[in-house]
C-alpha cells in the first residue's frame, strides 16, 4: 500500500527535568521531547503521487517502491488531554528548529532540552503540541538539525545531467575553497566533469553588470584539506592539500570579496525535492488521522489535534508553495493543516523544479537577483498577471485550502516584493480571501532576534543593524489562529500599507517623504522584478534554462510603505519600539563601498538613532524631534511604550503579557537594544 507512514521512535525523554508548565490558577502540565523518524513507502504511479515533479526518476528500492524518510523533533504534554488540542508543525528551516526561539524568547537551538531552552514558556504554558519536520531534501546531517532522505533521480540507463548556475559571494579575503551549494550544510550539485574547459566562472561587480569570465586554469573543481598557509616541506610544518572534487570550487587566488561570483557547469544526480513535500503531507495526515498504534498523538483514543504550519522566510516561502500546488489535501484528498501561519516570505514561493538548491535565499537586489523565488501568483487571492495575461492565486482548492495568516516585515517591501501579497499585478489594492489576513510588521527587518542585544556591528552595511523587537506578535497571532480553526472567531482585519490611503507608494513618492537625515544616504530603488523567462518547462518542473531570459521592457509593480516625518513607516502594526521611537527604523541596508556599494544588503534593515537632545538636533541638522524633547525623562518613554502596547492589546495583536513585557524592556532608555548616551535612569522610570 502506498504512502503509508512507519513512525520509528529514537528517543523519548522529560522535557526541562519534568517542569509543570502553565498559566497562574491553571492547570499544570510537564512535557516530553521525543526524537523520530518517519519512513513513507510510495508508490511511484499511485495517481496521489504520479503528478509529483521527477517522481518517475525517482531510484526504488527492492519492493518496487521509493522510500522517503524525514527526521521529526515533537514536544508534546505528558498528558495529552492536558494541552490545548493544537499541534503547531515547524517546517523546520534549513533543519534548524526555531520554534521556541521565535515564540518563547528562547535561545538558538537545535538540540532544546533544559528550561532554559523553553525561554518564557508561552508554548507549553498555553498546551501547544510542537512539532518540527524536515522536508528539506538537500539539507545534510551535522550542528543537530534536523533531514529528509529523499532519492536521486535517475534515467534508466544513467544520470540525470542538466546546465545549472551556482553564485558565490564572500565578504572576507583569504577564501579559497567552497561547495558548490556555497554552503557547507547543504548537499551540492555535483559536477558531471571536472574538466574546467566545460564549464565557465565568471564575476559581476552587481547583477546587471556584464560579466567577465575567468581563464579555465584560474580555477578547479576541487577542495581544500589541511590548515595554515601551506607546509614548506618540514613534516612539522602546516599543510594544506589541493584534492580533487565534484562537489567543490577552488580559486588558488582566492575570491574577491563582495563580487559576485558564477558558476555555470552540468551538474548530475538531482534529487526528487518533491517528495519532500509528500513526506510532510503524509505525516501530518498521519498525526492527525491514525488512531491510537504507533501514533503518539492519538493515543488511548484520544480525539484529533489542530494542525497549524509555521515557517518563515525560506519555509513561509515553501508553505505557499505547498498550498498552491495541492499538497494540503492528503492521499484521500482530506485537509491535511487546519491553518497556516507564513512568516517574511514576501511575494515568494519555492520551487521544488529539477536541480534545484533549496538552501539558496530568495531573490535579492544583489544576492542570488535570478533565483526564481517570485513568480506569478504572489497573492492568495486569484488575480491575472498584466503581462502574460495568466489567472491564479496561491489558494484555489476551498474543499482543502486552510486558513492562512501571512505576516511580514518592512525588509519585505524592499527585498522581497512583499506589495504583490496584496496588490495585483499592476499595483491596485487587491481584496484578499475571507480566510486570509495579511499583516505588515511596520518598520521591522526580516531577521529580528526576540532576546535583547544591543545593535550589532555594521559589517558590510551603512547603518547599524534595525533592531526593533517583533517576537511579541507571534504570540498573540498564533492565538488568533487557533482561536479563528477553534471557535470559528475571524482575527482582526488585515492591517496593509494600501494604494487607497496613500501608505503603499512608488519610490519617487516615498523619497519625497523620507527626512533628510545628515549623513544618511537612501536606496536608488527597491528590489525590481522584471518578467523572466526561465525555459518553456519550467513551470512543469524542469531545471531553469541557462540564461533565463530577462525583459527589459516589462515589469511588475513593486510599491514601498510611506512613512512619517521620522521615516518609519506608517501602515501596519507598529511594535511599541516604533510607535515611541528611538531612532528611525528601515527594512533596507546599503551596501559599503568594495562591497556593491548602493546595493540593498541581503534582508538587512536599518536602525538610525535619534538625536538625543534639542542642541544635538540643531547642531547636526537632523530634523528630527531629539529623545528628550519627546519624552523629557526615561519614565516618559516607558509611559510612551506602554501605551502602545496597550493599544495593539486592545486590537488583539498583542497578549496582556506582552504589554508589560515591553515596557519592562524599555526602562533606562531601552538601552539593550539602542545607541543611547543619556544619563541612566533613574528610580522614577
Amino acid at each position: 500500500m502506498s504512502g503509508v507512514v512507519d513512525l520509528e521512535i529514537i528517543r523519548r525523554r522529560p522535557f526541562a527535568d519534568g517542569h509543570a508548565f502553565g498559566e497562574a490558577g491553571a492547570e499544570t502540565r510537564a512535557y516530553e521531547c521525543i526524537d523520530a523518524r518517519a519512513h513513507v513507502a510510495i508508490d511511484p504511479q499511485d495517481p496521489a503521487y504520479a503528478w509529483m515533479i521527477d517522481i518517475g526518476l525517482a531510484e526504488r528500492g527492492g519492493d518496487g517502491l521509493v522510500h522517503v524518510s524525514t527526521d521529526l523533533w515533537i514536544l508534546k504534554p505528558v498528558a495529552l488531554e492536558r494541552g490545548n488540542g493544537a499541534a503547531m508543525v515547524e517546517f523546520v528551516n534549513r533543519g534548524n528548529k526555531r520554534a521556541l526561539q521565535f515564540y518563547n524568547d528562547g535561545p538558538a537551538s537545535n538540540a532544546p532540552q533544559n528550561l532554559a531552552d523553553a525561554g518564557n514558556g508561552f508554548l507549553m504554558r498555553r498546551g501547544y503540541t510542537v512539532i518540527s519536520a524536515a522536508w528539506q531534501g538537500d539539507v545534510l546531517p551535522g550542528d543537530g538539525r534536523l533531514v529528509a532522505r529523499l532519492p536521486v533521480a535517475r534515467h534508466p540507463d544513467g544520470p540525470v545531467t542538466g546546465r545549472v548556475r551556482a553564485e558565490f559571494i564572500v565578504e572576507t579575503r583569504g577564501v579559497t575553497s567552497l561547495p558548490l551549494s556555497a554552503k557547507a550544510g547543504t548537499r551540492p550539485l555535483p559536477a558531471a566533469s571536472l574538466d574546467t574547459g566545460e564549464a565557465v566562472l565568471q564575476r559581476r561587480r552587481y547583477p546587471w553588470s556584464e560579466a567577465k569570465a575567468l581563464p579555465a586554469d584560474a580555477w578547479q573543481f576541487a577542495r581544500v584539506e589541511g590548515g595554515g598557509r601551506g607546509g614548506q616541506g618540514d613534516i612539522s610544518g602546516a599543510e594544506q592539500g589541493i584534492v580533487a572534487s565534484d562537489s567543490h570550487l577552488y580559486i588558488p587566488a582566492g575570491f574577491e570579496p563582495g563580487w559576485i561570483y558564477e558558476l555555470l557547469y552540468t551538474a548530475r544526480d538531482p534529487l526528487v525535492l518533491d517528495l519532500g513535500y509528500a513526506a510532510m503531507r503524509d505525516l501530518v495526515s498521519f498525526l492527525k488521522q491514525t488512531e491510537g498504534g504507533a501514533n503518539l498523538l492519538r493515543a488511548d483514543g484520544a480525539p484529533p489535534l489542530r494542525f497549524y504550519g509555521w515557517g518563515r522566510s525560506q519555509t513561509g516561502r515553501g508553505i505557499r508553495d505547498f498550498i498552491h500546488r495541492g499538497f494540503n489535501a492528503d492521499a484521500q484528498g482530506r485537509k491535511v493543516f487546519d491553518g497556516m501561519l507564513t512568516h517574511i516570505a514576501g511575494g515568494g514561493r519555492t520551487t521544488m523544479n529539477r536541480f534545484t538548491n533549496l538552501v539558496v535565499a530568495a531573490s535579492r537586489q544583489y544576492e542570488d537577483w535570478l533565483n526564481p523565488s517570485d513568480r506569478f501568483p504572489f497573492s492568495y487571492a486569484m488575480s491575472t498577471d498584466h503581462l502574460t495575461g495568466a489567472v491564479d492565486g496561491i489558494l484555489k482548492r476551498p474543499e482543502t485550502d486552510p486558513l492562512v495568516i501571512h505576516t511580514q516585515t518592512a525588509s519585505e517591501y524592499w527585498y522581497r516584493r512583499g506589495s504583490l501579497v496584496h496588490t495585483d499585478t499592476e499595483g491596485n489594492d487587491l481584496p484578499q480571501p475571507e480566510t486570509v489576513r495579511v499583516y505588515f510588521w511596520a518598520s521591522s527587518q526580516h531577521w529580528a532576534d526576540p532576546l535583547a542585544t544591543p545593535p550589532v556591528q555594521r559589517g558590510v552595511c551603512q547603518n547599524a543593524q534595525n533592531i526593533v523587537a517583533t517576537s511579541a506578535f507571534f504570540r498573540a497571532t498564533l492565538e488568533a489562529m487557533d482561536a479563528w480553526v477553534r471557535d470559528g472567531q475571524a482575527p482582526p482585519p488585515s492591517a496593509v500599507p494600501r494604494r487607497d490611503d496613500g501608505t503603499l507608494v512608488t519610490m519617487d513618492a516615498w523619497r519625497g517623504q523620507f527626512p533628510a537625515i545628515p549623513g544618511v544616504a537612501l536606496p536608488a530603488r527597491p528590489n525590481e522584478l522584471p518578467l523572466v523567462d526561465y525555459g518553456p518547462d519550467f513551470e512543469a518542473g524542469a531545471a531553469i534554462v541557462e540564461p533565463p531570459v530577462v525583459s527589459t521592457t516589462q515589469h511588475y509593480a513593486v510599491l514601498v510603505p510611506a512613512v512619517d516625518a521620522d521615516g518609519n513607516d506608517r501602515a501596519g502594526l507598529r511594535a511599541p519600539m516604533v510607535a515611541a521611537p528611538l531612532g528611525t527604523y528601515t527594512g533596507w541596508n546599503l551596501r559599503i563601498p568594495g562591497h556593491g556599494t548602493g546595493a540593498l544588503h541581503d534582508f538587512s534593515g536599518s536602525y538610525i538613532p535619534l538625536p538625543e537632545t534639542r542642541e544635538e538636533r540643531e547642531v547636526t541638522g537632523d530634523p528630527r524631534p531629539s529623545i528628550l524633547e519627546r519624552y523629557g525623562t526615561p519614565a516618559g518613554y516607558v509611559a510612551a511604550i506602554r501605551a502602545a502596547a496597550g493599544a495593539l492589546a486592545e486590537r488583539r495583536f498583542l497578549l496582556a503579557e506582552d504589554v508589560e513585557r515591553a515596557a519592562e524592556a524599555a526602562r533606562d532608555w531601552g538601552r539593550a537594544r539602542h545607541i543611547v548616551y543619556l544619563p541612566a535612569a533613574s528610580d522614577e522610570a
